[in-house]
C-alpha cells in the first residue's frame, strides 16, 4: 500500500517531533487501522459492588469493521432499509406457522377422540 509508507509514524506523531499530523490524518490511521476504548466502572458503598459498568467501544471504518467480523448493523432490521420488508414476511410466516400448529394440534386431539370412542365401542 504505497499511501501507507507516505504516512508518518506514530513516533512522528508525538508533540515533540517535527512533523505536524492534521485532524484528517489522525481521523484517517484510526479510521484504517481502529481504536478500542475499554473501562470498567464501579460503583462501591462501604466495600459492596451496587452497580457495574463495562464499556467497550470500538472505533474503525466499515471496512476494517467488516474485515474483523463485526458486521452486526447488517443484520440490524432498524439499521438495514431491505431488512424491513423481509422482517414483515418473516412475521406473517410465523403467524402462518402458529395457525398450522393449533390446526394439527385439534386434528390430533380429534383423532384421539376418535380412537377412545372405538375402543370403548368395543370394550
Amino acid at each position: 500500500m504505497p499511501d501507507q509508507m507516505n504516512r508518518p509514524s506514530p513516533a512522528a506523531l508525538s508533540s515533540g517531533s517535527s512533523h505536524t499530523a492534521s485532524l484528517v490524518d489522525i481521523l484517517d490511521r484510526v479510521l484504517d487501522k481502529g481504536l478500542v476504548v475499554a473501562g470498567d466502572i464501579k460503583i462501591s458503598l462501604a466495600e459492596v459492588e451496587l452497580l457495574t459498568i463495562r464499556i467497550r467501544l470500538l472505533i474503525c471504518s466499515i471496512d476494517k469493521a467488516e474485515q474483523i467480523g463485526m458486521d452486526w448493523w447488517k443484520y440490524d432490521k432498524n439499521l438495514s432499509p431491505g431488512r424491513l420488508s423481509s422482517a414483515r414476511e418473516n412475521d406473517a410466516l410465523k403467524k402462518q406457522v402458529r395457525l398450522l400448529e393449533r390446526k394439527v394440534a385439534a386434528l390430533a386431539k380429534s383423532q384421539r377422540a376418535r380412537s377412545v370412542r372405538r375402543q370403548s365401542e368395543l370394550a
